[in-house]
């Protein structure tokens, strides 16, 4: 299909149309997917600052925290669901306390602030370096240290060392720092369990610890950093979500677009419908023209020929005319009723038809079209045989008349002497009939059954080829319908169909 550069440009600016659609939720539904994973960032924020809560208020002596009492809060927070492990970590990267399922990330991974996003998780390492309050409980000067319940310093705990001796009163002259420092520290001159109390975590070495069994246990149980690791099935979900929203937009803006095109397609096709219909108006009206002119024509034709005519029978009538001029005279009369005949026949087509419908018996109709090929019939020595015809039907008898005739006259030409024609009409249904003229001659090839209808065409030496015509035309003006079929088992029938009967 040819299309024009109109339509070709039409056709691309929907395709960009639909593009910058398609291209723009694309870009929307990664947004909402970002969205979606900086709010599950937050919601790691969050929790980290409540794992901050638990390790403050979980601390005692020394920065030390009971491993099961800290799992089990950690525990807490697993079950709310999003949670699916939480991990605190020494600084070789080793857990130190845990809650939910192992976290499956290398050492080395964990160590480092990096946010690792999986299918189903993502893995949030050293929060602490996210902007979260757990900073000041994890690492500085007094670091957090997690030990199990019979190595730490309980009220259960056997282990635990003897009271130190209370010290000297304060001294008035020292500062509130020192006064603190002098009041919780023993007087063998190591750090006390408690400092300074402004705010900050006031905890140091326990006095019971050496310096090497302190750095030992941070090592091994110190905290250092903090790794949660968090379901990814509220972002997912928020993503399929988006995602079949976009898909929906899209596929509504590709329907929109395909409709458009056809919108287009149906306009172009009807501008060049009607600019072919004015076309076709302008020639129908010129070949009117044209038909009236040659109508006129044969119809002055016709009058020189009636006189030709009848002044070769007054020659051939004279009784002193030779008898070859007899024959030439004979001779002219016959070839002017053939010309006249033709020309009868093309004004009878070049009539414009103008029905004037009327209600009609058709068994008058046919009595007056076989008298009037009475003469033709008993030259050829026909059997006509019609059948019971008393039927009413609606139509322009002038019309129906003439289309009864031709079928008839073909009939006759066709057949040879002694032959056989019928004349059938039957009700199709409750509303209509059909009319048949059947014959037993030579019939029609079935790829000559659609050409026999059209101008000129004819099958025998004496016809016109309009005859046919004229009964479609006919017919067409009725909107009723003309078929030529076989007629089992010689011969051909010609029906007329539709025909509206009347009550």
């Amino acid at each position: 299909m040819n299309l024009s550069r109109r339509s070709l440009l039409v056709y691309g600016l929907l395709l960009a149309a639909w593009a910058v659609t398609l291209a723009w939720q694309v870009v929307e539904h990664l947004r909402v997917r970002k969205s979606a994973r900086a709010a599950l960032i937050v919601r790691a924020k969050d929790i980290s600052n409540t794992v901050g809560l638990v390790l403050r208020s979980q601390r005692r002596f020394g920065g030390i925290i009971s491993k099961d009492r800290l799992e089990s809060a950690l525990d807490a927070l697993v079950r709310q669901g999003d949670v699916i492990s939480i991990a605190l970590l020494n600084t070789a990267g080793d857990v130190v306390a845990s809650a939910g399922a192992p976290v499956d990330l290398e050492p080395q991974d964990l160590v480092r602030s990096e946010v690792h996003w999986a299918r189903h998780s993502v893995t949030l390492a050293n929060l602490v370096d996210l902007g979260t309050n757990v900073t000041q409980d994890l690492g500085g000067p007094n670091p957090t240290i997690v030990l199990p319940r019979r190595e730490g310093f309980g009220p259960g705990d056997t282990n635990r060392p003897p009271p130190a001796p209370p010290g000297p009163p304060p001294d008035p002259t020292l500062t509130a720092d020192s006064n603190d420092r002098a009041r919780f520290s023993p007087p063998d001159g190591r750090p006390g369990p408690r400092g300074p109390r402004d705010g900050r975590p006031p905890f140091g070495r326990p006095f019971w610890m050496t310096e090497a069994e302190y750095k030992a246990v941070i090592e091994k149980q110190g905290v250092h950093s903090f790794v949660i690791v968090l379901s990814m099935q509220t972002v997912r979900a928020v993503a399929n979500q988006d995602f079949w929203l976009r898909s929906l937009i899209g596929a509504l803006g590709a329907l929109a677009v395909g409709g458009l095109a056809v919108a287009w397609r149906n306009v172009t096709k009807s501008s060049d419908l009607q600019i072919r219909l004015i076309r076709a108006s302008e020639l129908n009206l010129r070949l009117k023209e044209m038909n009236l002119a040659a109508a006129g024509l044969a119809h002055e034709t016709r009058n020189p020929l009636n006189i030709i005519r009848g002044l070769a029978q007054m020659i051939s009538k004279r009784p002193d005319v030779p008898a070859e001029l007899q024959t030439k005279s004979r001779d002219i009369i016959d070839e002017t009723d053939r010309v006249t005949a033709q020309l009868n026949e093309f004004i009878n087509y070049s009539r414009p038809r103008e029905v004037r419908r009327s209600t009609l018996a058709l068994s008058p109709l046919v009595s007056e079209v076989v008298r009037a090929l009475s003469a033709d019939l008993e030259e050829k020595t026909i059997r006509l045989q019609p059948t019971d015809v008393a039927l009413t039907i609606e139509a322009d008898e002038q019309m129906l008349r003439q289309a009864l005739f031709n079928l008839l006259l073909n009939a006759v030409q066709a057949v040879d002497p002694g032959g056989e024609i019928q004349i059938v009409a039957e009700k199709h249904d409750a509303g209509h009939a059909f009319l048949e003229v059947r014959d037993n001659g030579p019939g029609v090839p079935p790829d000559r059954r659609t050409e026999i209808f059209k101008p000129y065409v004819t099958s025998t030496a004496k016809g016109t080829g309009l005859g046919l015509a004229v009964v479609q035309q006919i017919v067409l003006a009725h909107s009723w319908e003309v078929e030529c079929l076989p007629n089992e088992p010689r011969g051909a029938r010609f029906r007329i169909s539709h025909l509206r009967l009347v009550s």
